[in-house]
């Protein structure tokens, strides 16, 4: 059972146009950063991504969409990012805006089977506008459908060669959860490590989610707004 795969890509490289891919990370923290490269070099067209974010102007996803490959965008978080902006009010985008813990709520809901659910978290704003609502135990609700996709991009710190992951701090954020729900989920990791090496009991993410990995090269890890202060 060796779902190792030499680099970003062979391991997208049945990725297709019009496909929706489920991208790991937070802002640029955990960012699949070899699998975005790769599907910027494919320059495969009409992508549905979801994300937390659709990273920065030019860092992260933004970089697909600077090239124009993204068609829809389901994200909770647009605020980094001027061509995101240009391209939401021209029209050339659609955007789907999800509450952020809905987002990763339809996400966890997408891998674990199931298919809808009501939360309280956005009724009686644009959110729930044609949606179905009802009140349970007293709270107004509105449905959310569960989010699945063809691909998930994830990126882990440390994983095998069977696609058992552990995540580092806030690379976590997002990663595990679209690890769930991708019909086909490929991971890249720092360090890539046989079977047996990682203890059972750190496992952030069970092999059973994971069709394809591997090893990560030259990460540059970009901070979106760096503040500092200056010393005394």
């Amino acid at each position: 059972m060796n779902k190792v795969y030499k680099d970003a890509a062979a391991a997208l490289h049945d990725v297709f146009d019009g496909c929706t891919i489920l991208a790991g990370g937070f802002g640029l923290s955990g960012n699949p950063e070899n699998c975005i490269a790769e599907l910027a070099r494919k320059k495969t067209p009409n992508l549905t991504i979801v994300s937390n974010n659709c990273g920065t102007t030019e860092k992260g996803l933004g970089v697909l969409l600077a090239q124009g490959q993204v068609k829809k965008m389901i994200a909770s978080y647009v605020g980094e990012n001027k061509i995101f902006e240009q391209q939401f009010l021209s029209g050339q985008l659609d955007v789907e805006l999800s509450p952020q813990g809905t987002l990763a709520e339809r996400l966890r809901a997408g891998g674990a089977g199931i298919e809808a659910f009501y939360t309280p978290t956005g009724y009686g704003t644009q959110i729930a506008e044609g949606k179905d609502t009802r009140e349970i135990n007293g709270k107004h609700c509105v449905l959310e459908h569960a989010i699945r996709g063809d691909f998930a991009i994830v990126k882990a710190w440390k994983g095998d060669r069977w696609g058992n992951l552990v995540f580092n701090k806030t690379a976590r954020n997002f990663n595990p959860l679209v690890a769930t729900a991708g019909k086909v989920t490929i991971v890249e990791v720092e360090q890539l490590v046989e079977v047996g090496e990682l203890d059972p009991d750190q496992v952030h993410l069970p092999s059973i989610y994971v069709q394809r990995i591997f090893l990560g090269t030259n990460y540059d890890k970009p901070i979106e707004q760096r503040t500092t202060r200056k010393r005394s």
